[in-house]
């Protein structure tokens, strides 16, 4: 202990304190003494920014970084989702949460029921436009254009508010949130659809690496701090957080999960079908021999399994994906953990290939009694793939609840996994698996299906 600086035992000694408050242990000789838990209870909503699952893992950017101020302390987190941020806040002052990690506005409203801690981020809203020689540089240019936003939202009020600054004109179209959320407007926007829209900053930032040709440089709000929170009787604890990011640990840990989430592109669209195929030797790629070795074991069509592989990697053994995928399949860490392949390996073509297989094996299996059909079941397992099976069960239930057909992908399940950024469907009773992104699940069947086409056209099977 000695040889740790005295900023470090502080930090310790807070932390161990903090996490002491209010956890006792049956098995300790002195009641009054109470002992360190393994494990802090952190509350989080479903979102984007903050906690989803994705193939199966945690992710988030406020999950992972709560993840390494615990780790770092060698305490273990157990996950609570809420579905507001009141209820979680109730969930935090009756006992059954230690600590917040998702970001509460630090206002006076919020004061009186929390206290604030850790890292404050600051956001405002901004003007969501697409890229060009044209772009809207000042508020005062919105007089006269039509802005989008959703219905009964802050965004609406913040534009009200504009709107009667500027003196009225701009023309401010709510759209219900049962249809359209921010997301869907963004990806309207980007696809020329829509002209402008207005969002938080940092749910821009994180749909910029989705969308590159949309501009979101313009704020339209005041700057909104936020932090995480905990109960306001627990200085100690909120002591110890505010130690830990005051660290250069810290900043470290801050600016490499936000280049992960907010900076690295997560659009690996393929860059063009003309690079799917080696006309020169006249093959899809130097890996067909594996592809067509390990598709037998799955009763595949090479050709399909050689498809998923162009829309993973473009046949690139090297490509690491923003969420750490590896390899020509991009299978996940923990995925290869799970099935015997080690880090070292995991990028090696032919063990890369083969442990798809598995997990294509295993997705099958899975879904073979929900899904009969053979033929349309290939549609759910390329899905489940891409998403993880968890966000492919929600979309089956969703489909049967909301009256599709939860045995067809096309139409019907490919709707419902859409269903799953809208916070009315991802916090229904039926979904398990909670907020996803699905449109580039459903992009990614079409994807895959289209090079297959491709494929089956070029190379006699």
């Amino acid at each position: 202990m000695r040889r740790l600086p005295l900023f470090a035992i502080a930090v310790i000694s807070l932390f161990a304190m903090a996490l002491s408050c209010g956890h006792r242990s049956d098995a300790s000789s002195d009641e009054s003494l109470p002992t360190i838990p393994d494990t802090l209870r952190v509350g989080t909503l479903y979102s984007p920014t903050s906690y989803f699952i994705y193939k199966g893992e945690e992710m988030g950017y406020e999950y992972d970084l709560m993840r390494k101020v615990l780790s770092d302390h060698n305490v273990a987190m157990e996950v609570v989702v809420a579905h507001s941020i009141d209820s979680m806040i109730v969930m935090l002052n009756d006992g059954r949460i230690d600590v917040i990690a998702y970001e509460i506005p630090i206002t006076s409203e919020y004061k009186s029921r929390v206290l604030h801690c850790g890292r404050e981020n600051i956001t405002h809203q901004v003007l969501v436009q697409p890229r060009g020689d044209s772009l809207i540089t000042d508020v005062t240019q919105l007089v006269g254009r039509d802005v989008y936003v959703e219905q009964n939202s802050k965004y609406e009020y913040r534009l009200q508010n504009l709107n009667n600054e500027l003196g009225g004109g701009i023309n401010i179209h709510s759209m219900p949130q049962d249809s359209l959320i921010t997301e869907d407007l963004i990806g309207l926007i980007s696809e020329g659809k829509l002209p402008l829209t207005i969002v938080d900053s940092d749910i821009a930032r994180l749909n910029k690496t989705y969308y590159d040709d949309i501009d979101i440089s313009l704020a339209v709000s005041f700057p909104q701090r936020a932090s995480w929170a905990v109960r306001t009787d627990n200085n100690l604890l909120a002591d110890s957080i505010n130690a830990w990011v005051s660290t250069r640990e810290d900043e470290t840990t801050a600016k490499s999960l936000l280049k992960r989430y907010f900076e690295i592109s997560k659009n690996r669209r393929a860059p063009g079908f003309g690079q799917a195929f080696d006309h020169k030797h006249h093959r899809i790629s130097q890996y067909d021999h594996l592809f067509k070795r390990y598709a037998a074991q799955i009763d595949w069509d090479w050709r399909l399994l050689a498809a998923q592989g162009y829309a993973e990697s473009q046949f690139d053994t090297a490509v690491v994906s923003w969420a750490g995928a590896r390899g020509i399949m991009q299978i996940m860490p923990a995925t290869a953990k799970a099935y015997g392949l080690s880090l070292d390996s995991i990028t090696d073509p032919e063990r890369n290939i083969a442990t798809s297989v598995l997990v294509i094996r295993g997705l099958n299996r899975q879904l073979s009694k929900l899904v009969p059909d053979k033929q349309e079941r290939l549609k759910f397992i390329i899905a489940a793939y891409n998403s993880g099976i968890g966000h492919v069960y929600d979309a089956i239930a969703l489909a049967r609840k909301y009256g599709k057909n939860p045995e067809v992908w096309e139409s019907n399940v490919e709707e419902a996994i859409l269903m799953k950024a809208n916070p009315e469907y991802f916090n229904d009773d039926v979904c398990r698996f909670g907020y996803f992104k699905g449109k580039q699940t459903v992009n990614y069947v079409v994807e895959v299906q289209k090079i297959y086409e491709l494929y089956q056209h070029k190379i006699p099977k």
